[in-house]
């Protein structure tokens, strides 16, 4: 017997959505940060056994949308919904509910097995961690709770397993050497984007796009020419710093992080251009693969 199923992993910003995905493909695929709002898009990874397929989806934490850009990132959310064989629910020690109440409603009233993971026990004591329990079995008493540290990597694997228990009989949805859907320029644009949300503050990471433009693999080199969209002069100026020293780290890092990611030596050419106001423009979000 053969199972195969879709887990799309849903819930507030910044609880630890990408760092569990992360921990169950055993490949960094969705970039993280100590910021809200990292995730942008819908990120696929699956993990293949002999016996099973489980293809995990990364979704954008849930927000009410202030802009064009958001409301494409929640409408990625709401198609997590639409396909799910599981659906986990990702909640961290000291939240008490989720901030949309139309997708909390959706939760509760499921049909397919909810899994509510409990992240970030490492910084609570016993006694919080029940009264957190016993709290959210009230809220979602449709799902099975689970208390995890996605970092740490505690009762990871034992999610994982009841995971492939809920899947159901199934051939494989994609081939079995496969590790994501998205196409190597996707992890390039993530991997620089992610540079910038470390190193910039304020509104910098946030009115940041990355498209790369060139991607020519060679033997024993990958060589890349990626430019950073902004939405306003100035903050070009942020971008590239005193001298270029900005954007220079920037490259390092990123060229650094690939390097290991694609397993060969890279060649990172990084620019700068404005863009303006694309985080409105429906014309801009398509071609950057949202909407």
């Amino acid at each position: 017997m053969h199972k195969a199923g879709f887990v799309n992993i849903i819930g507030n910003p910044n609880v630890g959505k990408s760092t569990l995905m992360n921990a169950f493909v055993g490949e960094k695929l969705s970039i993280i940060t100590s910021k809200a709002q990292t995730t942008r898009h819908r990120i696929l990874g699956i993990v293949n056994g002999d016996d099973f397929q489980v293809i995990l989806s990364d979704t954008p934490g849930i927000i009410k949308p202030a802009y064009e850009l958001q409301a494409s990132m929640m409408d990625f959310v709401k198609s997590a919904f639409d396909d799910a064989d599981v659906l986990i629910y990702m909640v961290e020690i000291g939240e008490q509910e989720l901030k949309d109440e139309a997708f909390f409603k959706k939760i509760t009233n499921s049909k397919i097995p909810v899994l509510l993971l409990l992240n970030k026990i490492d910084k609570s004591d016993q006694e919080q961690l029940e009264a957190q329990v016993q709290l959210w079995s009230e809220k979602v008493p449709n799902a099975e709770i689970y208390p995890i540290s996605a970092l740490e990597g505690f009762n990871v694997k034992e999610v994982f397993g009841r995971i492939i228990e809920l899947l159901p009989e199934s051939p494989a949805y994609y081939p079995k050497d496969q590790l994501t859907d998205r196409p190597e320029r996707f992890f390039v644009n993530e991997t620089i984007r992610e540079k910038i949300l470390i190193h910039y503050k304020k509104e910098i990471p946030y009115a940041v796009e990355i498209d790369t433009e060139e991607f020519f693999e060679e033997e024993n080199i990958i060589r890349m020419r990626s430019v950073i969209m902004v939405e306003r002069e100035t903050q070009k100026g942020i971008i590239i710093g005193h001298k270029g020293a900005a954007l220079k780290r920037v490259g390092v890092e990123a060229r650094k992080d690939l390097e290991l990611f694609f397993g060969k030596q890279v060649h990172l050419e990084l620019y700068v251009k404005v863009n303006k106001n694309w985080r409105s423009d429906q014309k801009q979000l398509k071609r950057f693969g949202y909407n």
